[in-house]
């Protein structure tokens, strides 16, 4: 089975180019459609993404539905914050992996969708369908999954045009000095350890903005709010280890010598906005701590004040924003 879509060329260029664009995915992403044979240039199959398109040719691309069987036993669960026929917004456990991949031994999320027997779209691949975006193993919160291919589109469109966001919430030390910092160095592959990025001058540009949002009661850590402006990987935590903060429970990033122990790292994408599919309305939904990150939080912090400063109101207008 699959879903059917249709384009029309409207000027000569690459195929995987044209497709890139119209559907919102990278070319490496088009090439793998066109290696399960899944477009057709004026009803003939195409077998290279290099094809050059000519005006008004008309281009079928059949996306496969995801198949429904688990790969692997699922021993997690995943907190739903909202579903409906478009779109599944979720908030993810910490210590779970997006999506598969030949490093990863135990289930991941993607698993986690199968397992359920979820219809999700399938442009980015049998492995990572229904992903828009991802979050890092360690990272708990908020994450949207398109359950169709149109809804993929559109989601990844706001993806590049900023109109989707998540706001992190981090607990870091030492405390930043200022209540806003805002920091824009390129990000790329660490030098010096291959399972790091950091801040390079070949990298891409990357922008990040962090705000203050509460003292621990001894001063020595502090809860940020962050804001990505771009997509980088492990963005937040190379932008702190570059004015040397970390993460508490980051065993990669800024190590402390005499790091406070956590089971988890400290980082959580408190809150996702974004146009829904099919509403064209701006949503809104908020992830709450799991157990470890809470009890920490309410241990080390005062909880009147943590209740004051987690109101979505408060972290938004730190920003000088609205969603």
């Amino acid at each position: 089975m699959s879903d059917i879509k249709s384009y029309i060329c409207e000027s000569a260029e690459r195929l995987d180019t044209f497709l890139a664009s119209q559907i919102g995915q990278t070319r490496s992403q088009i090439a793998h459609l066109i290696k399960q044979e899944c477009v057709y240039v004026d009803e003939k199959k195409v077998t290279r993404p290099g094809v050059k398109l000519k005006k008004e040719q008309t281009i079928r691309v059949e996306f496969p539905y995801a198949k429904k069987e688990a790969a692997l036993d699922v021993d997690f669960d995943v907190e739903v914050l909202y579903e409906d026929d478009d779109v599944l917004v979720i908030n993810k456990p910490s210590g779970v992996t997006v999506h598969p991949a030949p490093s990863v031994k135990e289930a991941t999320l993607v698993d986690w969708l199968k397992h359920k027997g979820i219809r999700l779209s399938t442009i980015s691949g049998e492995e990572r369908h229904g992903i828009v975006h991802r979050l890092d193993k360690g990272t708990s919160g908020t994450m949207v999954v398109a359950k169709n291919n149109e809804a993929h589109e559109f989601l990844s469109q706001q993806l590049q045009d900023k109109s989707m966001g998540r706001y992190y919430i981090a607990v870091i030390n030492p405390p930043l000095k200022e209540n806003v910092t805002i920091i824009e160095k390129n990000i790329g592959r660490s030098q010096h350890n291959r399972l790091k990025m950091a801040c390079v001058e070949t990298g891409k540009y990357a922008k990040t903005q962090f705000s203050t949002l509460l003292p621990s009661e001894d001063e020595t850590n502090q809860l940020i709010a962050c804001k990505l402006f771009t997509g980088r990987t492990h963005q937040i935590r190379v932008h702190l280890e570059s004015i040397n903060r970390h993460i508490l429970g980051d065993h990669i990033y800024a190590i402390a010598p005499k790091q406070e122990k956590s089971e988890r790292v400290l980082l959580h994408a408190y809150i996702i906005y974004f146009i829904h599919p099919t509403t064209k309305e701006k949503v809104s939904f908020v992830a709450n701590f799991d157990e470890t990150m809470k009890d920490y939080i309410d241990k080390k912090f005062n909880s009147e004040q943590i209740n004051e400063v987690m109101d979505t109101n408060y972290i938004l207008n730190s920003f000088n924003t609205d969603i």
